[in-house]
Formats: C-alpha cells, structure tokens, sequence
C-alpha cells in the first residue's frame, strides 16, 4: 500500500496533548442535533460561498452504488432529445458525511477517539450555539458534481438551479429543530450522465451528487469562541500574494519597525503595535483598489528549457495533457488569480504548478496537442500580473497584519548591542549586529513551522489573540452586508438589529473620545487608588489597596490600558481567567503579605511593590560600585558595598519563575506525553475540524523548509559568536537554543489556551551566569539568543494559526513572515547605527532629545547583577534567598497529585486545573501591579462569566467587536495624546488641576517602605 498522500493533502495532525486532558478545552459535546439559538442579526462574515468550491468537500470518501442489474433489451426507438428529470420538492440529499477521508489510504490509519471532548463547568454552552451565515443567492442553487471514476483524474463541478431550495429553507423556518442527517457517502450519490458533457466516453461511469448548502454550514468548529469568530467558508480564488500587498505590507513595517527602533531609545514614548497597522492599512489598501488600473499586464520571457529538478516535493505539478484536478474547494482554482501574477510558458516548461503552489504564484505551460508538427516553434513564455487584480480583501490584509505581528517590535538582541557599546565599550561593529539581529529574529522561525502539526492544526489550539484579530477583519471586510441585507428571492428575510461594523465603530470612537479623560485630562482615574486618597500616609492602606505601587486590592480603574495591561479580559477564556486570578491571589494577596510583614529576607524595608533591586541602605542598587574601571567585577568593593535586595513581588516572582520551570515540564509529560509522541510519529490523535479541511485546497510547507531555516540561522549564530569576539563557546549556544526547543511546546500550549505566554528569561540569565560567570558580554549574547528565539517562535505560531484560520495559502504565510522579518532586520540595524553616529550624548540622562535609553539601563543592571555578580551570590548555599532554589523540587512535583487524582477519579472536578497556568499567569509581575490582575478579572468576570452566560447571543456577536474595538480606539489616542499634547514640550503641557494630583501625594505614589533602614544600614551577613 502507498504510504505517500496526495500533494495538495495536508499531513497528519495531533492535537498535541489536547485530546485526552480536559483542562485545554472550551466547550462540553458539541451536539449538531441542539437547537441553534438566532441572534438578533444574521453574522456576518468576510467570506461568501464560492460559486465553485464546497467548503469541507475533499475529506469526503466518494462512492458509487452499486450497478443495478441489467434488464432485457429493448426494441431500439428513436432518440429522442433528452429531457430534464423533474426533481421531487423537500429536502436534497445532504453532503456525505465527513467522517469519511478520501486520502486515509495513504498516512496510518488514525486510532479512534473514544474521548468527548471536556471543558470546566464554567464554560459549557446547553444552546449549542453556532453563528449563521448570510446566505447569498449561491445558497440557493444545489451543487452537482460530476466525476470519473478515478479519484486521481479530478473532479468537475457544475451549478445547477435547485427546485427545492425554497421549500427545504421554509422547512428550517418552520420552527421544529432539524435533526442532523446521517446518510452515507452512497446514500447521497447517484449515477447519472454529466449534463452539458457532448463527451459520451467521459459520461461513463460518472457520478452526480447534490449538495445542500444547509447541511455544509452544520459543520463548523466544536468551539463556541471560534464559531462566534471565524468563518467557516473559504474561497480559494481570493487573491492573496498581490503586488499591492508587498507594497502595502512592506511600507507599513518597514516604517513602523525603524520607528519602534527610535522609540526604545527614549522616555517617554509610544509603540507603534500591529494593531495599528491593521487599521491603517485597511483604508490604504481601499484606495488602492480603488485608484489602481485593472489592466492586465503581460511580459515576453525568453523560451523555458524543460527543469529536470522540479519534483512533486518540491512543487505539486501535473503533466501536461491532464486534466487540471477540480476539487470541490479548489475547483477553477488558479494560482494567478491567488496572487495576481500568472507565469505562463511554453511546451519546455513540460510541467505545469497545481493550484495554489508556493501561496499563490502559477506556472504554466501550454500542452502539445496530437495535431501540433513537433517543426513548429514553441509559443513564447510570458509573465501575466495586474496591478489591481479585485477588491482589497482579507487574505491580503491578514497577511499585512502578518508581517506587522512579526517584524515591527524592536529586536531583543539590539538590548545586548546597545549596553555592549555603551556601558562596556564593547564596539564589534556593523556587521556583527545585523547577523546576531538575523540570528535571533529568525531561528525561532524555523523552530515554530516544526512545531505545526501540534499547536497549529488541531482544532483545540485556539489562540484566543487571533480571535479578536479574525473578528476585526471579518467585521472590516463586510462592510457591504448592513442589516438592508437579506436573502436574495425572500422580501421577508431582512436582517434586524446593528450590525457588527456599525457596533465596532461606534465602539471605537466612544473609546477613542473617552481614552482623553484618563489619559490627559482626569489621570485620577486611572491611578484610581480611592481607599489610599482617604488615607494618604497609612501604609498597610497604601500598600494593599494601591494602584502604583500597591497591591491593587480597591480592584477599581478606568483605563482600558490599565485594565488590559497582561492582555485583553474579552479575549482570554474564562477558564483560565479563573486560574491566573486564583494564582494571583494566592501568592500576592495572600503570600506576599505574609512574608513582607513577617519582614522574611528584610523585605519590610523595601517597598513591597518595584521594578529594581536595592541595597542595604534603601537605594536603587548602583551597579557601578562593584565594577572596575575595565568594566570587570570587583570583589572586594562588592562586599564593602552590599549585596543585592529584592522587593517582596520580585522575590516571588522569582520563586514562581523557578517552581514554573520545572512544573511545565513535568505537567507536559504527564498529560501530553503520548499525544506528543504520537505526533512525532505522525498519528492522528484529533480529527480535523473544519478549518484544517478547508486547508487542503493549498499545499502545505515541506517540514525540510522550516528545518533548512533553522539551521541556516543557528548557523549565522555560530558565525557571531566565533567570529567576532564575544566570549561564547559554540557549546553554550547550542545550550542557549535547548531552552527554548524544551520550552516551545509546553509554552506553545498554554499561550495557545490562555493568551499567557512564558518567559525564559530568568532562566536565561542564571544559566550563562552559572556556567560563563564575570562574562556579561557573554550573558547578554546568551540570554538574547534564547529569549528571543522562543519568543519569535511562539510568534510565528500565532500567525502561523491566524492563517490557517482566515484560510491564507501556508507557503504565502511563509514567504511574508520570512522576507517582512529580514527586511526589517536590516531596517533596524541601520536606523540604530545612523541614531548613534548622528545623536551627540545618547543614552545619558542629561540627552535634550530624551533619548535616554531607559530599556537598555534595565539590560545593563540584569547583565551585571548575573553576569558579574552571579547567581551563585544570590541564590548559592549561605545567601538570603538560597530558599528559591527549594522551589524547583516543589514545581516538579505539583502537577503529580492532580494528575494521580483525576486518573482515579476521572469525572472529578480537579481535572480542569492547570498548574502551569496558575504559576505563569502571574508572571508579568513586576512591572505589572495589582491592580491589572484585579480589575482584569473583574471585567473579564462580567464578559465571559455573566454575559456570555445570560446573553450568549450578545457575546457570540459582539465580545470580540467589543474588544477589538477598545483596542483600536486607545491606540490611536494614545499616540495622538503623545504627539499632540505630550512630545512637544517634554510632558510639560498638562491640565494642573485636582484631578491630575490627587494621587501623587500619597504612600502608593511615593513607594514608601514599611520599616526603615537602621542606621547605618541593614547588617551584613558573616
């Protein structure tokens, strides 16, 4: 048996430890059989049903019934002109079942899935809920398909007018749930000659199905967040890869990643977020569609000699004289057309690209027929492009989006760069930035295409940030379906209610005008600290209840960037809010207290609440006293000087980050051990949903082109560091990329289901001070290669699944994500080498410009403190916090007894909690405070528990549009607060008034400690 699949099929798939533990999943048994709850407005979707292509169809076994048996002949009698069959009204015969895969045959055979699919109490959903689609006028015709008896000569498919379209719709209305249909694959099929086909040897054998469009959108995810977000329907034909999406996309992130660069260099300043780029480039994209030609362009190429090197692994391609395979959601397909570019040759091309090959770009090549004299030249090759080939459409702003995800944030590694030069007059040159920039930016890239076939194609792997994104863009791009809209043929079918887009603009421009308040004109609101302005000197008040410096207890703020400082609470399932909510009061409201007013590691002294580590009289650590002149550690100053304190929420961080390292590991052997394997060994351990179905009309991305990725840019690492002297043996770089090859799964999962990604960066810093100690130059390489690598990996997953969602060609996500990060890396590089060449006193606190650096002085200080000072100081046998080290026995045993517990009870209620994600979800403290994890759950309380509770309707409509659109609305405010009111005099512009004051003059505001130093200092340890 051949164990190779079809081209165009995408490989198996596991759910990458999803499919057995319930603690990842939304939703209880998704039952087509429950009764859809309507909304007050019919959703609306960026996509319509294609006219040739039937969503979900290639994962459909076809097959014939039986011959009937031969009857007598008859007399023969005239032919007479074939008539057409009156087909009987009532319902068609629906789509074949999709359990069926007509490509099984050729990858193991998948083991059946026993489990049903848990979720916590919390987030189960009794509506059985599911969007609608606004059907268009193609929804009323039926779908025939008529096709050889091999499965391998393609499949053609021809519309029809149905008779019964009117009269099945009138039965859906008619008020009694509709059962799900349960026919097989034979039931719905039935010989019959292709009409319109004069060819008799093609109509032999052929087979004819009817589709119902009804029964199609019955399939969609099991997931009530995805259904409320994503469109369950593709068109294949949407053009993707356009020349005025390169322009578009390319522009914008250029621009954007070279103005981020500057930014990092001052205070304040803005970021410009991906965020922004989307909306921005949605009315630029609208112009150009609109202002450029729609001519088609075509230019003469030299004759193409035949390519002996092309190969199906290469490039699916088909012999010429074949016919061009038809699938039902790739029928008519042509790769001009998905990127406006068509490349056509002649016959020495001898082959010819199958649709959708490398995301969108087509060769093809004109077939020799019997009649053509082998004398004949051969026609002219020619490359076919427009300008404009349609209307600007989601595929092409996705992938702008794209690009903007990955290449506009400042790289990690200019950190390490900056503080080398600056603080350690370390200067390597130009050369050496741009490959350890391209270094670290890009072998995250290739890590994470390894990664797909478990935290991108299983259905269980939401990513619940790309929900809002795919909400935003289907909002944006159908525009044109108001509330006007209705079925076209039925005068009753009139869709009520506001629509998505109109809801997202009001919402936008009431948060945009709102953000002015809190952001500029009343400030109170957003140190809303209440309890600490009537008591401004107590300190246990100002400490608990604060919002600057305090552990948030008051829960109340206006802010929207306040609130949504670890990310949007409308985004991230309730589920796991209640995990990171229960983790941050267990260990900051509850914990922390403890030890800070038992005055555990002299924490009293210090306040409980801060950014930066202190010494032993009260003061910011000043790194400088413990180094040389030649920037080397200086021991005897360091122990006349002091050690190093850490204030009570950093100490638990720390103890949290190293119970977490180990915990995540553990928890992912336990849980997803054998769905892990299963996967390498590429076992289907979850079926395909319906997106991954629609995904099959585009070739996937070979695993060897992310592999080759990899290596060519852990091999640009390797040049780096041995060419450049930097003090990094290739051994530790190959330890700095194990971390986050461990850790990309384990975090993948859980930024998957949360939106909490995880950090390597204390682990990062430890690690190299252990093993390279008084090398900072050689922690800072270490630690940026490592961060950076499982950063940008997790990164190109997120975008990797935001693709599969809005169905984008994968090679084309390929291409964007791999040319927009390159580019900009260049970008970068320059616009950090003009600013210090042409900037007199960068990096200095006395710079007029502001650019002061206040990133890069963090860097410095984490570079000294375990570069120079080392971990073995701070947390080694005899030192104030040798306890931490305890808590990596503790994080590596926790998960165990939740894992023993629901294995002997499996119905218990303990098999939804998470360690992992109750240690992590509170890891972005500090510089995060209180009061963005209390007010975060308190909105997210109101959201996802009590709304989408009593309203479900409302929320599957409008959570999402609510959130992007806070989202889109503060953004802009806040740069234009910035630009406007707050760069052109340095923040010297303010409203002076109670409003904007009242918070400044209280213990909260001023970081005041519980106790005093003594005099002379906290006491030495012998």
């Amino acid at each position: 048996m051949d164990d190779t699949r079809p081209y165009t099929a995408r490989p198996n798939t596991s759910a990458g430890g999803f499919d057995r533990g319930p603690q990842y999943t939304y939703d209880p048994d998704y039952d087509d059989l429950e009764e859809e709850e309507e909304s007050e407005d019919e959703d609306v979707f960026a996509f319509l049903p294609p006219p040739t292509a039937v969503p979900g169809e290639q994962n459909q076994q076809l097959q014939p019934q039986p011959q009937p048996q031969p009857q007598p002949q008859q007399p023969q009698q005239p032919q007479q002109p074939q008539q057409p069959v009156q087909e009987p009204l009532g319902p068609p015969p629906a789509i074949p079942s999709p359990t069926f895969d007509p490509y099984a045959r050729y990858g193991p055979v998948s083991p059946t899935y026993p489990y049903a699919p848990h979720s916590p109490p919390s987030t189960e959903d009794n509506e059985g809920y599911r969007m609608r689609r606004l059907n268009t006028a193609t929804t009323q015709r039926s779908l025939s398909i008529t096709a050889p008896p091999s499965s391998r000569e393609g499949i053609r498919v021809d519309l029809t007018p149905a008779s019964h379209a009117h009269a099945h719709e009138k039965d859906l209305e008619g008020g009694r749930p509709q059962p799900k249909r349960t026919q097989s694959a034979v039931d719905s099929l039935s010989l019959a000659p292709s009409i319109g086909d004069e060819d008799d040897e093609s109509r032999d054998g052929s087979i004819k199905m009817d589709f119902d469009f009804d029964a199609i959108e019955e399939e969609d995810s099991p997931f009530p967040e995805v259904r409320a977000s994503v469109s369950n329907i593709d068109d294949p034909d949407m053009p993707a890869m356009t020349i005025r999406m390169w322009f578009v996309g390319l522009f914008l992130c250029l621009v954007s990643s070279a103005m981020n660069v500057f930014f990092n260099f001052r205070s304040p300043a803005p970021n410009v977020v991906p965020l922004a780029l989307l909306l921005i480039s949605y009315p630029m994209g609208k112009f150009l569609a609109f202002t450029l030609p729609i001519t088609t362009y075509r230019i003469p190429l030299p004759r193409l000699p035949r390519i002996p090197f092309l190969s199906r692994s290469t490039f699916p391609l088909r012999r010429p004289g074949t016919a061009r395979p038809q699938t039902a959601a790739s029928a008519g397909t042509a790769l001009g057309r998905a990127s406006g570019v068509d490349v056509h040759g002649g016959y020495g091309g001898g082959m010819s690209a199958a649709p959708g090959t490398a995301g969108g770009l087509s060769l093809f090549s004109v077939p020799p027929t019997p009649h053509t004299p082998s004398s004949l030249p051969r026609p002219r090759n020619y490359i076919e492009f427009s300008l404009n080939p349609g209307p600007w459409n989601i595929k092409e702003h996705v992938l702008v989006y794209i690009m903007a995800n990955v290449a506009v944030g400042s790289p990690y590694a200019l950190n390490a760069i900056v503080v080398s030069e600056v603080y350690y007059e370390i200067h390597l040159g130009f050369w050496f930035n741009l490959v350890l920039v391209l270094a670290t930016q890009l072998t995250g890239f290739g890590l994470a295409g390894m990664c797909r076939r478990f935290l991108v194609w299983p259905a269980s792997m939401v990513w619940p940030q790309n929900l809002v994104a795919c909400t935003l863009l289907n909002t944006l791009h159908a525009e044109e379906d108001e509330a006007e809209m209705g079925i076209p043929g039925e005068p009753d079918s009139k869709v009520g209610g506001i629509s998505r887009y109109k809801f997202f603009m009001l919402v936008t421009l009431g948060s945009f005008v709102y953000f002015f308040l809190p952001g500029f004109l009343f400030s109170a609101l957003s140190i809303f600290s209440y309890v600490c302005w009537a008591a401004p000197n107590n300190i246990p008040v100002n400490q608990l209840f604060g919002v600057h410096s305090g552990l948030g207890m008051g829960v109340l703020t206006f802010d929207w960037t306040q609130i949504s400082w670890i990310g949007s609470p409308l985004m991230v399932p309730w589920w796991a809010e209640v995990h990171i909510f229960v983790g941050f009061v267990l260990f900051y409201w509850i914990l922390t207290p403890i030890l800070y007013y038992t005055n555990s590691w002299y924490l009293a002294h210090f306040p409980i609440s801060a950014n930066e580590p202190y010494d032993r009289f009260g003061k910011t650590y000043n790194i400088t006293r413990v180094l040389r002149h030649d920037d080397t550690f200086d021991l005897e100053a360091y122990a006349a000087y002091s050690p190093l304190y850490l204030p009570a929420t950093y100490a638990m961080t720390y103890l949290l980050a190293f119970a977490l390292s180990t915990c995540v590991i553990v928890h992912t052997a336990l849980y997803h051990g054998r769905s892990l394997w299963n996967g390498v060994k590429k076992i289907r351990v979850e079926p395909d949903d319906i997106h991954a179905k629609l995904m099959r009309s585009y070739p996937e991305v070979p695993d060897w082109w992310y592999a080759s990725a990899f290596l060519v840019f852990f091999a640009l690492a390797i040049v780096a560091v041995e060419v450049w002297n930097t003090g990094v043996p290739v051994w530790a770089l190959l330890l700095s990329i194990i971390l986050p090859i461990i850790y990309i799964l384990p975090s993948g999962f859980i930024y998957a289901m949360t939106g909490q990604p995880i950090s390597l960066n204390i682990l990062a810093q430890i690690i190299p001070g252990s093993v390279l100690p008084g090398n900072p130059l050689a922690n800072m390489v270490f630690k940026a290669y490592s961060v950076q690598t499982l950063t940008a990996g997790t990164s190109f997953v997120q975008d990797l699944k935001l693709g599969h969602y809005v169905k984008v060609p994968p090679r084309a996500t390929f291409l964007v994500q791999s040319i927009a990060t390159a580019l900009a890396a260049f970008v970068q590089v320059g616009v950090k080498q003009w600013i210090f060449t042409n900037v007199d006193g960068i990096c200095t606190p006395t710079q007029k410009s502001s650019l002061t650096c206040p990133h890069n002085q963090v860097f410095f200080t984490a570079s000294a403190v375990w570069g120079l000072i080392g971990p073995s100081r701070q947390f080694g046998s005899g030192s104030i916090y040798h306890p931490h080290l305890y808590a990596l026995l503790v994080g590596a045993v926790l998960p165990i007894p939740f894992w023993l517990w629901q294995r002997r009870y499996p119905n218990t209620w303990l098999k939804f909690i998470s360690t992992p994600v109750v240690l992590n979800g509170v890891s972005a403290i500090p510089p995060a405070t209180g009061i963005n994890y209390s007010s975060w759950f308190a909105v997210g309380f109101a959201f996802q528990y009590v709304v989408r509770k009593r309203s479900f309707a409302w929320w599957s409509k409008f959570n999402y549009v609510t959130s992007a659109a806070l989202d889109s609305g503060t953004v802009v405010a806040l740069m234009i607060v910035f630009f406007t009111l707050q760069f052109p005099k340095n923040g010297r512009l303010a409203v002076d008034w109670w409003g904007n004051s009242v918070y400044l003059d209280t213990a909260d505001w001023r970081r005041v400690a519980l106790k005093a130093i003594p005099d002379g200092g906290i006491a030495l340890r012998p």
